[in-house]
């Protein structure tokens, strides 16, 4: 496998250990990056670690703080920070198992891919992935790595094992002081039934691949279009949303609703074509 791996142990299910190794399911490919440059020179621009009132200085006089207060700060040295940090093991045991449902959206940080370490191994990591499918669960446990430990979420993908990155309960807002002054209302049943008539004609099934970022497009255009024009200025054509019309913030969400569907039943009208009728026959001369 040309990928380097993220980790490699062994994940341990009661008296059961399974080798296996872990690769990032995800890339940042697709966004671009950008570094400041000195326009008169064309060099990078460079920051210096400055303190206020003091002005440059230098590296080795810098250590690592806590603030706990405005303006007071707990100082640790690396000594300190690196006794703390734990042993990266070598093993994942999955010590408790949840409805994939139980574990919400807003928990999930960062998928990676997991696969058998030899062929020695493969047996037992079917059997794990097949008996996650058919319960319908998701095996957790806490990995020890780089210093610190990490909840994870272990589930079944295709013909392997996706192991995720699970954010703790503290690094999760609460959703309720957002939507506390949101109405508990139920709408009215015939709007609710148009949304879903809409809803049901743009159900499909998902495909990453239906959905590109134009901006990326668009940036990735202008860069190539700048490298070629020697430094002249280059404007990419972007697309504008509609206009919205100041002062129409009440909207008729019926009708809104109705027409939507009403043009969705005459687009799909006039896509039948009625059958071509046949031309009259040329009387002869």
């Amino acid at each position: 496998m040309a990928a380097r791996a993220y980790w490699k142990g062994q994940i341990r299910l009661a008296l059961v250990s399974i080798p296996v190794e872990i690769y990032p399911a995800t890339r940042s490919g697709a966004s671009v990056s950008f570094r400041q440059i000195h326009e008169p020179s064309g060099k990078p621009v460079k920051y210096e670690k400055i303190v206020p009132g003091i002005g440059p200085i230098d590296k080795d006089d810098i250590v690592k703080g806590y603030e706990l207060s405005k303006g007071n700060y707990v100082l640790l040295d690396e000594e300190e920070i690196e006794a703390v940090k734990l042993e990266s093991k070598r093993t994942l045991e999955l010590v408790q198992f949840v409805e994939a449902s139980d574990i919400d959206i807003l928990y999930y940080e960062k998928p990676y891919y997991v696969v058998p370490a030899d062929e020695l191994a493969e047996e037992a990591y079917i059997v794990l992935r097949e008996a996650l499918r058919r319960t319908k669960k998701v095996g957790l446990g806490q990995l020890a790595l780089r210093g610190q430990e990490q909840l994870v979420g272990l589930r079944p993908c295709g013909r392997g094992l996706v192991l995720e990155m699970l954010r703790y309960a503290d690094e999760v807002n609460k959703a309720a002081s957002y939507f506390r002054d949101i109405p508990a209302s139920k709408p009215d049943a015939d709007l609710l039934d148009l949304a879903e008539t809409l809803i049901d004609r743009k159900t499909g099934k998902f495909d990453a691949s239906d959905f590109h970022n134009h901006y990326v497009d668009a940036i990735k255009r202008v860069i190539a279009k700048k490298a070629k024009a020697k430094g002249k200025r280059v404007l990419e054509d972007v697309e504008e949303p509609a206009d919205i019309r100041e002062g129409s913030n009440v909207i008729d969400l019926m009708a809104a609703l109705k027409a939507s569907v009403d043009g969705k039943k005459k687009t799909a009208t006039a896509s039948k074509k009625a059958p071509a009728k046949k031309a009259p026959a040329k009387k002869r001369a």
